[in-house]
């Protein structure tokens, strides 16, 4: 089945119809995730079993209302395959987060988000390969080796949620989840040429989304299009009770949303972002996009991010302190793996952590453990506090004079394996454009806007105030019925 023909609501109406089956749709996507992952490395655990059992009662659903004479009315997702990043517990499968400091877990429950997408009749094939415990722009740090590129296997998905876009990207699955926490759903968006969402922060439960920074991680969706990653929003967004950062806002009708005109919306562009260090190919394509963008009718308006580029620095010294602090329950007593060969619990302790975590999750605990110390706190963790506050009224400032705001996603295309893995500040520059939304909160919508001249995709990034995933929905909608990418992967279901 080419799930690039059809739409998450085609999809389920099909399936509702009789014209094609749960178990036909759940059978092909597995069949594919199995078929490709020699390839791609995209799914860390492929759950045959229990999505067919799903998908069966599923269409048993059905025949039991066609045999009563009623009207098959099917929840928003049902018979849809969905895969999800392994950081986000399901209940029965393997949580690893890319580490084997985790290794075999299985949680005894399921994620906010995940129930809400079992009780809208999605049906998970499986869990997706990422950078250990979300830490990485490649995917080259998880323990289980890396995920390749779908449109070059030589090259890396982006990350940290690299298994996710490759799913999505290679027609394995029509949609996934995946986490951002600095840039982990848009920017592996951008470089496998889907669409790549992050909702407000508090949008979206983090209930049972395994912690890395706190105050920054964001589920997020990965689609081809703007109106399936519509559909899982709406599934997902909404207060929660297990989570006291969720918002208890309204959740508008994110499909419906999507078709009226976005003549006379103001898009801002900040031209300091357009400069040094931005590859000429994504410039190009960037200015492109501004002026597909004024021929659809928006209005472009130039605006200023001053503190934008300090983000990096601010970025790496929050996250790292958070990381320090949510990974200090891998200590080898509670769950996962513990080393052998210990003699007292402190050696225990040393020995599961060393063995346990990879190099660079590693680096992170230490760069967080420093500036947290006693008399580095205020130098380093409460001045990048105080800069974090500068950003999020730049924003606020901005979005006084537009409705979103442009900027490229990814510096560069796909880059090659090895080319970055061992120069952690040329790595981490990756995300320089993607890291401003989660200090401040706002959403941000990855959307493919060109190829490069070796045939790489390349997204643009939308930014836009709190809680307006609606409007960065109805302006990737707009772009791409004008502009849709055309290509293929080389690698796809």
């Amino acid at each position: 089945m080419d799930f690039a023909e059809t739409t998450v609501a085609d999809l389920r109406d099909s399936i509702a119809r009789g014209e094609t089956s749960a178990r036909v749709t759940a059978e092909s996507s597995l069949d594919a995730a199995e078929k490709l992952n020699d390839s791609l490395n995209a799914f860390l655990e492929i759950d045959r079993d229990g999505a067919v059992n799903r998908a069966d009662e599923i269409d048993s659903k059905i025949v039991s209302q066609k045999a009563a004479g009623e009207k098959s009315a099917l929840p928003a997702l049902s018979g849809v395959p969905i895969a999800i990043k392994d950081n986000i517990c399901v209940r029965g499968m393997q949580t690893s987060c890319g580490s084997r400091i985790l290794g075999p877990y299985h949680p005894p429950y399921n994620a906010t988000a995940i129930e809400r997408l079992l009780d809208a009749g999605a049906i998970i094939i499986g869990k997706t390969n990422c950078d250990e415990f979300a830490m990485g722009s490649s995917n080259e740090n998880s323990a289980f080796g890396p995920v390749k590129n779908p449109w070059d296997t030589s090259r890396v998905p982006g990350g940290s949620s690299g298994g996710s876009a490759a799913a999505v990207a290679a027609g394995i699955v029509p949609v996934a989840l995946g986490s951002d926490t600095g840039g982990s759903v848009r920017q592996p968006a951008s470089l496998c040429g889907v669409i790549g969402l992050k909702p407000t922060y508090g949008r979206v439960s983090r209930y049972g989304l395994v912690a890395f920074g706190s105050s920054l991680d964001q589920i997020g969706v990965f689609a081809r299009n703007a109106s399936d990653a519509a559909a899982v929003l709406q599934v997902i967004a909404g207060r929660d009770h297990h989570d006291a950062t969720t918002a208890d806002v309204a959740v508008p009708d994110y499909s419906r949303e999507l078709e009226p005109e976005i003549k006379g919306q103001r898009i801002g562009v900040s031209r300091a972002l357009l400069g040094e260090g931005l590859d000429r190919e994504v410039r190009a394509s960037i200015e492109t996009a501004i002026n597909a963008y004024r021929d659809l009718g928006a209005e472009i308006v130039d605006v200023d991010l001053p503190h934008a580029k300090y983000a990096i620095a601010v970025y790496y010294i929050i996250a790292t302190a958070e990381a320090s602090s949510n990974l200090a329950r891998y200590d080898g007593v509670r769950y996962g793996f513990r080393a052998e060969e210990a003699p007292a619990l402190r050696d225990m302790y040393r020995k599961t952590r060393d063995e346990g975590f990879g190099p660079e999750v590693k680096r992170r605990i230490m760069l967080g453990t420093y500036v947290l110390s006693a008399g580095y706190y205020d130098a380093h963790y409460l001045k990048a506090q105080k800069v974090r506050t500068l950003i999020r009224q730049d924003f606020l400032q901005a979005f006084e004079k537009c409705d979103a705001v442009l900027t490229p996603t990814s510096p560069t295309p796909a880059f090659r394996f090895g080319e970055k893995v061992d120069d952690p500040l040329a790595m981490y520059l990756n995300d320089v454009y993607t890291v401003t939304a989660n200090l401040a909160g706002v959403p941000g919508i990855s959307v493919p806007c060109g190829l490069s001249s070796e045939g790489l995709p390349i997204g643009m990034q939308l930014l836009g105030p709190y809680w307006s995933e609606a409007t960065l929905l109805r302006l990737a909608h707009a772009y791409q019925e004008k502009n849709p990418l055309g290509a293929r992967p080389k690698i796809h279901a």
